[in-house]
């Protein structure tokens, strides 16, 4: 595959993703925030099942601390997607997404957390740049009518969550660096994230027939195309496209959940939001882009990374 292919298809997973915030905000019309995140991940689950089927006939067998590691990185994601689906019921789809972007600098604070890897200058301008973005964002919002939102509980959970991600990809460095299973954790994650949601749901969430057949769409194109293939696509492009590269052109989910808000929701950003929004992918630009450019400048090797994560961890 062509590094323009792989991308590309990069390309088409944060359109999935983007979009998809609209289907999650949808989906929340009359169903529980646990019930759709459960169906959602099931569908997801069983999208890749015979993907992990054909991976485990030629793969390594896991061990003990495997399987630990699966189910902590399992744990994480579920809080991780339950938190960013209760926080879509009080925030827009254009706060969702930018906001989430901020995962990007918060994975070299969790990942000296636990891994003491050194955290760069830049990295510090860059977050404090993002994290002033995702306020402006937050507290000049968008609505319907053009008119400024107030901050919302709603945008701090989407914070919350994009730690969440950040933790649960530095835990995915770690599991695949010791074992390439992408495809088993995959499944592992979606399957566990299912149970639990799934569970807690029927006790804390009744739901009807009728409200899961209206939120069916929104599960479907969240569970099939955001889960399954979106993922898939990025672990397959992750071959052929460095780390730093990727994580990049899939911080554009932002850009398309805003669009995506704008053209099907009627959301319109306010100037400051605006501003913000501007800031945030500035913290992006600086921690992704300059320190590629630097190692590109430094080595005269075009090596991809391998596909240990979405971004890089020193």
């Amino acid at each position: 595959m062509s590094r323009l292919r792989a991308d590309l298809l990069l390309l088409l997973a944060a359109l999935i993703w983007g979009t998809a915030f609209v289907a999650q905000k949808a989906g929340l019309g009359g169903l529980g925030p646990l019930t759709f995140i459960g169906g959602r991940f099931a569908m997801s689950a069983l999208l890749l099942a015979p993907l992990v089927l054909r991976e485990a006939a030629s793969a390594a067998r896991l061990r003990r601390r495997d399987w630990l590691l699966a189910a902590a990185i399992s744990a994480v994601m579920c809080a991780g997607a339950s938190i960013q689906q209760f926080g879509l019921i009080t925030t827009t789809v254009t706060n969702a997404g930018f906001i989430t972007t901020l995962y990007i600098g918060f994975v070299p604070f969790v990942a000296w957390a636990i891994l003491r890897t050194r955290i760069r200058p830049m990295v510090l301008v860059a977050v404090v740049l993002s994290l002033l973005g995702a306020w402006m964002l937050a507290r000049h919002g968008q609505a319907a009518d053009g008119q400024a939102a107030p901050l919302a509980l709603g945008d701090l959970l989407i914070l919350v969550s994009a730690l969440m991600y950040a933790l649960h990809i530095v835990l995915v460095s770690l599991f695949l660096r010791a074992v390439h299973r992408p495809f088993f954790l995959a499944f592992a994650q979606y399957g566990i994230t299912a149970l639990i949601a799934g569970s807690i749901s029927v006790a804390t969430e009744p739901a009807s027939w009728t409200t899961v057949g209206a939120a069916l769409p929104a599960m479907l194109y969240t569970g099939l195309l955001s889960g399954g293939i979106g993922y898939t696509l990025q672990i397959v492009a992750q071959r052929y496209t460095p780390a730093t590269e990727a994580a990049l052109i899939m911080s554009l989910e932002s850009v398309f959940a805003a669009v995506a808000g704008a053209l099907l929701l009627g959301e319109r950003l306010t100037l400051p939001a605006a501003l913000g929004c501007g800031l945030i992918l500035s913290g992006v630009v600086m921690i992704e882009v300059i320190p590629a450019l630097s190692r590109r400048r430094a080595s005269t090797m075009d090596s991809p990374d391998p596909p240990i994560g979405t971004v890089p961890l020193d």
